[in-house]
Formats: C-alpha cells, structure tokens, sequence
C-alpha cells in the first residue's frame, strides 16, 4: 500500500513467520496517518520518510563474533543482510527508525552491541502464539518514548522473545530508556540520530490497541 499523502514508511519485505504478522504493522502506520511500501532493493526509496523494522526469527550471532547457542533459531542470512543495510543507510541519511522486537536486536547489533542469545526463564515467552505479559519501567523522562506515551512511568507490555538486550550489551549509541523488572533493555533510543528508537515488545500487535497507537502516531510524526 502507497496510497494518500502521509509520510512514506518503508518496511524490508519477508516471508513472515508464522507468529507474526506484517499486516498488524501495516495497519498500525496506516492508522496513524502514515503510508506503507514493502521493500525488496537493497536500498531504500529515495522518497521515504521512515523505516520500521519487524519481528521474526534470531539474528545471526556471527554478526556480533559469536557462535549459535544450542536454542538459536535457523538464522535468514539473506534477511540479515537485507535489513541491515536497509537500516545503515536509513541511520546515514538520519531518517526515522522504529525497530520492532528482532528489529530493536538488529538495530543494536548494527550499531555495534550484542546479545544475550537466550533468556533462561519463561518471564518474556510467548506460548502457543499467546503472548507473555509484563510491566516496563520508563527510565528516562527526556525521552522520545516518554514523549509518545505522555510521561507514564510504566506501561503493560505483550512479550514474544527468548533473546534480549541488556546494559552491557547495549550498543555505546543507543541509550537505555525503559527496562523490566528482570533489568532487561526493554526500550533504547539513538543518541546520534534525530528519532531512532527501538522496543523489545510488539506494539503492533491487536492485542496492544489502542494504548500503542500513541507510539505509531509519534513515529510517523517524526517521518513528517
């Protein structure tokens, strides 16, 4: 979809896993104003405004030094490939980023983080495509988040992944703004770029409406 005359947001184009859904994301830019196109070339559109990068299976560990752990996923190394130079040139030209769940991992691996390839608990898992849920604790009042979500110190949040970000892990540009109560990296946002903000949860999700359209409308406003 590239109808009306909202900001443009380019989104990689992938055979969705089964537990997700690219029209959930689709919906959610749509919904709050913004245009949707699925990109297949290696580079991004000159004419778009944002880039929102979805969920979906474990980034490969040898893009930050590390073999796969015995609960990795298979990884997609085209997918990989494709996002990632999709969000080096989307960060060089300073255009907005939103990175989703594995979207936030690739945007901290990108920018020279890494990951903790497995949580051992069931605290952030989803079961039978039900997600977990939990609270997270919004650290930093100054941030884009904070903006979007009018100043709430804690949000409820859906939860659907077995790898995370922590402190020592984060990338040295990306800044800590929301965690759990285990001290996961739940939110980080660029401090080198104008609005590139990455979340662990899944806001696109029907299950998140509408409280998470606020994070949508802010995205698309940045893309203005």
């Amino acid at each position: 979809m590239d109808n009306g005359s909202g900001p443009l947001i380019a989104i990689p184009r992938w055979k969705a896993p089964t537990w997700e859904r690219t029209g959930y994301y689709m919906d959610s830019v749509e919904s709050a104003a913004g245009r949707c196109r699925l990109i297949e070339e290696k580079k991004l559109p000159e004419g778009a405004d944002g880039l929102l990068l979805m969920g979906g299976v474990d980034v490969n560990p040898k893009l930050y030094g590390e073999k796969p752990g015995g609960d990795a996923q298979p990884p997609q190394d085209d997918r990989d490939e494709h996002e990632k130079r999709l969000l080096e040139d989307a960060l060089e030209r300073d255009i907005p980023v939103l990175a989703i769940c594995r979207g936030f991992q690739l945007l901290n691996v990108t920018m020279g983080g890494s990951l903790l390839q497995h949580i051992d608990d069931d605290f952030h898992v989803a079961r039978n495509d039900t997600s977990a849920w939990h609270e997270v604790i919004v650290s930093d009042k100054a941030s884009r988040l904070a903006a979007a979500y009018e100043g709430e110190d804690k949000l409820r949040v859906n939860s659907r992944h077995h790898q995370g970000v922590t402190e020592p892990v984060l990338a040295g540009d990306l800044r800590c703004v929301a965690t759990s109560p285990d001290s996961f990296v739940e939110a980080a946002e660029s401090v080198a770029h104008r609005w590139t903000v990455g979340v662990q949860w899944h806001p696109e999700r029907p299950e998140m409406r509408p409280n998470a359209g606020a994070l949508f409308r802010a995205f698309v406003e940045a893309c203005r």
